[in-house]
C-alpha cells in the first residue's frame, strides 16, 4: 500500500472514529443543563465544578445535554457529609417515557457514622427489580471518588475508583431484555427519599441539618452521541471500540477485585431474596455473577 493511500485510510478512520464517539472533557458548562433547583444548583470554575443542594423546599439536578447509546460514562463525586439521612444523592442514565430503559447508581444518606448504602439497579422496559447494593470501602463524603457506567452492547459495568463491583450481561439468548435501542441522557439528583431511603424509612431527613450539599467535578463521557433519532450507534460502537465478547472480558485480576467487592461489602442482591421472589429469581441470576 502506498504511503499516500496509507494516510488517506487513516484520515478516513479517524473521521469515521470522531462521527462514532465524543469525549467530553469535563466543562459541565458545557456538558450539561440544571434542569430543576434553582439555586440550589452550581456551576463554578468555569464548569469545572458542580454542586448540588437539597433544603426543605426542594432538592436539584442536572441532565446531559446530549443523549448517547453506549459509551463509558464517569463523574467524581463527594457526597454529603455529616447526618445524610434520608437523602438520596444519584448518578444515572435513562431513556424517556414508560417503557424506560434505565441504568442506575443512587446513594443513600444515613445518620452520623453509619455508611452510606450504593444502591445500584438496571431497568429494561420499564421494569427494574435487578437491585444490589453495598457499602463502600472508604468514607464517599471526605474527598471526590470517581463512579462509572461502562455500557456496551454486551454488558453493563459498574465501577467504583475503576473496580468494577457490578456486571450486568446481556442474556437476551435465554430471553432476558436488555437496554440497548433506547438512547438514555446522564442524569444526576440530590433529593428527599425519608419515606423509604434510611432504613426503609424509619429514620427521618434532620432539617436543622440543611442544606445538604453534594459536590461534583470530573465529569467524563466517551459515548456514541445520538442525533435526529439515529440508531445507528449500536453496530458503530461496537466496531469502534472492537466489541464484541471483548467487551465481556475481566481480566483475573479485575475479577478478583470484583469478587473481593461483593464478598466484603454486598450488603443485598435481589438474586438471593427468595423472599421478595418466592415465584423464583430472575432467568440471569441462574449463571455466573462474574466473568
Amino acid at each position: 500500500m502506498s504511503s499516500s493511500h496509507k494516510a488517506s485510510t487513516m484520515l478516513a478512520l479517524s473521521l469515521f472514529m470522531a462521527s462514532v464517539m465524543t469525549a467530553a472533557a469535563g466543562n459541565f458548562l458545557q456538558e450539561v443543563d440544571i434542569t430543576f433547583g434553582g439555586p440550589r444548583a452550581n456551576i463554578y470554575d468555569g464548569g469545572r465544578h458542580l454542586t448540588l443542594s437539597l433544603d426543605k423546599g426542594s432538592g436539584s439536578g442536572f441532565q446531559s445535554k446530549k443523549e448517547y447509546l453506549f459509551g463509558r460514562f464517569d463523574i467524581q463525586i463527594k457526597l454529603v457529609p455529616g447526618n445524610s439521612a434520608g437523602t438520596v444523592t444519584t448518578f444515572y442514565l435513562s431513556s424517556q417515557g414508560p417503557g424506560h430503559d434505565e441504568i442506575d447508581f443512587e446513594f443513600l444518606g444515613n445518620s452520623s457514622g453509619d455508611p452510606y448504602t450504593l444502591h445500584t439497579n438496571v431497568y429494561t422496559q420499564g421494569k427494574g427489580n435487578r437491585e444490589q447494593q453495598f457499602h463502600l470501602w472508604f468514607d464517599p463524603t471526605k474527598t471526590f471518588h470517581t463512579y462509572s457506567i461502562d455500557w456496551s452492547p454486551e454488558s453493563i459495568k459498574f465501577l467504583v475508583d475503576n473496580i468494577p463491583i457490578r456486571v450486568f450481561r446481556n442474556w437476551e439468548t435465554i430471553g432476558i431484555p436488555y437496554p440497548k435501542s433506547q438512547p438514555m441522557r446522564v442524569y444526576s439528583t440530590l433529593w428527599n427519599a425519608d419515606d423509604w431511603a434510611t432504613r426503609g424509612g424509619l429514620v427521618k431527613t434532620d432539617w436543622t441539618k440543611a442544606p445538604f450539599t453534594a459536590s461534583y467535578r470530573n465529569i467524563n463521557v466517551n459515548a456514541c452521541v445520538v442525533s435526529s433519532g439515529s440508531s445507528s450507534c449500536g453496530s458503530k460502537f461496537t466496531n469502534s471500540m472492537q466489541g464484541g465478547k471483548q467487551n465481556l472480558v475481566l481480566d483475573a485480576k479485575t475479577r478478583n477485585r470484583m469478587r473481593w467487592v461483593q464478598s466484603k461489602y454486598m450488603i443485598y442482591n435481589y438474586c438471593t431474596d427468595f423472599k421478595r421472589f418466592p415465584q423464583g429469581v430472575s432467568a440471569e441470576c441462574k449463571r455466573s455473577r462474574f466473568l
